[in-house]
C-alpha cells in the first residue's frame, strides 16, 4: 500500500499510494515511520489514487508515546501500519482494572480495543464534556463515573467527594446503586419542597457573607457592598440579647434619628419617620416612651414630636440633646461570637435599618438604587424559596461541608437536584455552594486532603462572564479553575454551548470529551484548543452517533475516537418519545 515518501511539509507526509485504490477503512489508522532508531507515529488523513496524506502526531520512545516530533521522517525511509502491540502506547492500558488508569470506552477505529486515560491526570485537573443536545452528555457523565465506582477492583475510591449540580434531575437513578456497595454511598438533595426525593437543599442563612448576599440579591454595583457589610454587623447587634451590646444599639439608633432630624424635611415628615423608626427599632432605654426630664416637667420622645398650629415641633431640641448624649462607637469593634445564628428575616430587619441609617430616606435617587435590595430579599422571604435558607441548630461551615459527604454514612457522590427551582435561583445556589466548597478547601491545614469535584450540568448557564467580576472582583468559577486545582477543588463543565462559557474557565480545562457538535462557533473553539488533529476527525464530530466522542487532553496520549458504553443504570435523560405519546 505504502510507496515512497513524496513530500514532507508542516506536520504532513505525502506517501505514494502503490495500490492505486481508495480504501476509506484506512482513514485515521496510525502508521509508523521507522529508521531503526526512531518510531515516528502518523495518522492517515486523506487517501486518493496516487497519494496518501499522513499527519505526524508524535513518537514512540521506549514504548512510551510522546506528542510531537523534533525531526521529520527521512525521505528515504518507509512506513507501515502500526502493530497491535504498539497501540497500547497510543490508546492507553488495555487492563481496565489497572489502578493508575480508568476505562472510558471502546476505540471507534480499532475494533475490540479499549480507550483508557491516566486516572490522576484526568481527575486532578478541570475537565469539560461537550456536545449538542441528544449527543449523550448525561450518559457519558454517568458512564465515566460508573466505570470508576462500579468496577470489579477491590480498591474502591472511598475518599472521593463529588458534588453534581443536576439541573434536570437526571442522575438519581444512575447512582442510587452505589448505596449497595459496602463503604460507598450516593445522596440526593432535592429542590422539590412538596415531594422531596432525599434531603432538601439547604444553605443556613447565617452562612451568607457579603459576597453571598450580593449574589443572592443580584447586586449590580460595588457601591452597594458597604450596605451589605453594615447589614451583617447590624444583624449581630440587633439580634444579640447581651446587655453590653445595648449601648451599640442605642448609638446606632440615635445616629439614624439625628440624621432624620437634620434632613431639612418638613416637621410632619420628620415626625412620621422618627415614629416609624422607633416603632421598629428600639431598646428598653431608647424608644418612643423614653422620658426626657426638663426643669418643671417631664415628656416622652413621642410628646416632644408633637406639632403645634404653626407647623413646628417646639420641643424637638430636647430630643436632639438626648440623642447627642450617646457617645459614637466604632462598629468595627463588633465581632460576632461563635455559634451565632440568624435567619433571612433577621437579615431583612438589619438591611432595612442599614438603608435608613445611610440616609436612603433623604434621597430619592439613593432610595431607588438601594431599596431594590430590600425588595429582592423580601420576595425570597415571602416565597417558598425561603425554605432553602432555613436555620436549625448551629453548625460551622467546615462541619457542614463534611456532613454533606458523611452524616454517619459516607457519600462519595452527592447530587443537588435543581429541577424544581427557576434558573436564576439555581445559578445563585450553585455559586454559593461552589464558593463554600472552595473556601472550605483553602482553609484546610493539609492542602488537598479533602478533594471536591464540582460537576456542573448545563454549565453555560452558570459559568459565564457575568457581573460578578465587576461587583465582587472575581467570578467563583473562574477562581476555582485558576486556583482550585492545587487545593483539590476540581471543576467539571458539562455543556452544549462552549462558546457561551467563560473563556477563562474553559481555557483552564486540561481534558475534554467532545460528543456530536455541529455549530461552527463551538467547533472552532474546540479546534483552537487541540493539537495534532486532522480535519477528517472534525468532520466525524459533526455526525457522531450518540455516545461517540473525541477525547483529548493531558490524561490521553493523543486525540482519540471512542464509543462510550451505555450507563447501567441509565440517567433519566432520554428524549421524549413523540410517537408513543401522540399515538398511544
Amino acid at each position: 500500500m505504502f510507496g515512497e515518501i513524496i513530500d514532507v511539509y508542516d506536520n504532513y507526509v505525502i506517501v505514494e499510494n502503490k495500490t492505486q485504490t481508495i480504501d476509506t477503512n484506512y482513514l485515521n489508522i496510525h502508521v509508523i515511520f521507522s529508521d531503526n532508531v526512531r518510531k515516528i507515529v502518523g495518522e492517515i488523513s486523506t487517501i486518493n489514487k496516487n497519494e496518501i496524506k499522513i499527519l505526524i502526531v508524535g513518537e514512540i520512545i521506549d514504548n512510551v508515546f510522546v506528542n510531537g516530533v523534533v525531526r521529520k521522517p527521512n525521505l528515504s525511509g518507509g512506513c507501515r501500519i502500526i502493530y497491535k502491540s504498539e497501540l497500547e502506547a497510543l490508546l492507553g492500558k488495555q487492563d481496565i482494572d489497572s489502578a493508575d488508569s480508568f476505562y472510558i470506552g471502546k476505540s471507534i477505529i480499532y475494533d475490540g480495543l479499549n480507550i483508557t486515560g491516566n486516572f490522576n491526570d484526568f481527575f486532578s485537573n478541570h475537565f469539560a464534556i461537550i456536545g449538542n443536545t441528544g449527543s449523550g452528555k448525561s450518559c457519558s457523565v454517568a458512564r465515566i463515573l460508573q466505570n470508576i465506582f462500579y468496577k470489579s477492583s477491590s480498591n474502591m475510591p472511598i475518599g472521593a467527594h463529588i458534588a453534581l449540580f443536576d439541573v434536570y434531575g437526571e442522575y438519581n437513578s444512575a447512582f442510587s446503586n452505589l448505596n449497595n456497595i459496602n463503604g460507598m454511598g450516593f445522596k440526593n438533595f432535592s429542590s422539590n419542597l412538596k415531594l422531596p426525593e432525599g434531603s432538601l437543599i439547604n444553605i443556613p442563612a447565617y452562612f451568607l457573607g457579603v459576597d453571598d448576599l450580593a449574589l443572592l440579591l443580584n447586586v449590580s454595583t460595588p457601591n452597594q457592598l458597604p450596605i451589605l457589610e453594615k447589614t451583617l454587623k447590624l444583624v449581630y447587634i440587633f439580634k444579640n440579647t447581651d446587655e453590653n451590646i445595648g449601648k451599640y444599639k442605642n448609638d446606632i439608633i440615635a445616629g439614624c434619628l439625628l440624621d432624620i432630624l437634620t434632613s431639612g424635611r418638613t416637621s410632619t415628615q420628620i415626625r412620621d419617620q422618627i415614629i416609624a423608626v422607633l416603632s421598629r427599632y428600639n431598646t428598653p432605654t431608647l424608644n418612643l416612651d423614653t422620658t426626657i426630664a426638663q426643669p418643671g416637667y417631664t415628656r416622652t420622645i413621642r410628646q416632644c414630636l408633637n406639632i403645634d398650629q404653626s407647623g413646628k415641633m417646639n420641643s424637638v431640641q430636647f430630643v436632639v440633646d438626648l440623642l447627642e448624649q450617646y457617645k459614637k462607637l466604632d462598629l468595627g469593634n463588633i465581632e460576632a461570637q461563635p455559634n451565632f445564628t440568624y435567619t433571612l428575616d433577621d437579615i431583612y430587619y438589619s438591611l432595612e435599618f442599614a438603608l435608613i441609617s445611610e440616609g436612603v430616606l433623604k434621597s430619592d435617587k439613593m432610595y431607588d438604587e438601594y431599596n431594590q435590595l430590600k425588595v429582592r430579599l423580601q420576595q425570597i422571604i415571602n416565597s417558598d424559596d425561603k425554605e432553602f435558607f432555613s436555620v436549625g441548630e448551629y453548625i460551622s461551615k467546615g462541619e457542614f461541608v463534611r456532613k454533606l459527604f458523611n452524616d454517619g454514612k459516607p457519600y462519595q457522590i452527592i447530587n443537588f437536584n435543581l429541577n424544581c427551582i427557576d434558573e436564576r435561583l439555581a445559578k445563585k445556589i450553585t455559586k454559593i455552594y461552589s464558593k463554600l466548597f472552595f473556601d472550605f478547601s483553602t482553609s484546610l491545614q493539609e492542602r488537598g486532603s479533602f478533594p471536591i469535584h464540582i460537576i456542573l450540568e448545563e454549565a453555560h448557564r452558570y459559568v459565564q462572564h457575568d457581573t460578578d467580576i465587576d461587583v465582587l472582583g472575581y467570578n467563583i468559577f473562574d477562581r476555582i479553575t485558576k486556583e482550585g486545582r492545587k487545593y483539590g477543588v476540581i471543576l467539571g463543565l458539562i455543556t452544549q454551548r462552549p462558546s457561551e462559557l467563560s473563556i477563562t474557565a474553559l481555557s483552564q480545562c486540561s481534558n475534554f470529551v467532545v460528543l456530536r457538535m455541529f455549530y461552527p462557533d463551538d467547533l472552532n473553539i474546540i479546534k483552537s484548543i487541540t493539537t495534532n488533529i486532522n480535519d477528517t476527525i472534525f468532520e466525524k464530530v459533526k455526525s457522531f452517533l450518540p455516545g461517540n466522542a473525541m477525547v483529548f487532553g493531558v490524561s490521553f496520549k493523543m486525540p482519540l475516537l471512542v464509543k462510550l458504553d451505555l450507563p447501567n443504570p441509565m440517567p433519566k435523560s432520554t428524549s421524549v418519545n413523540i410517537n408513543d405519546t401522540w399515538y398511544k
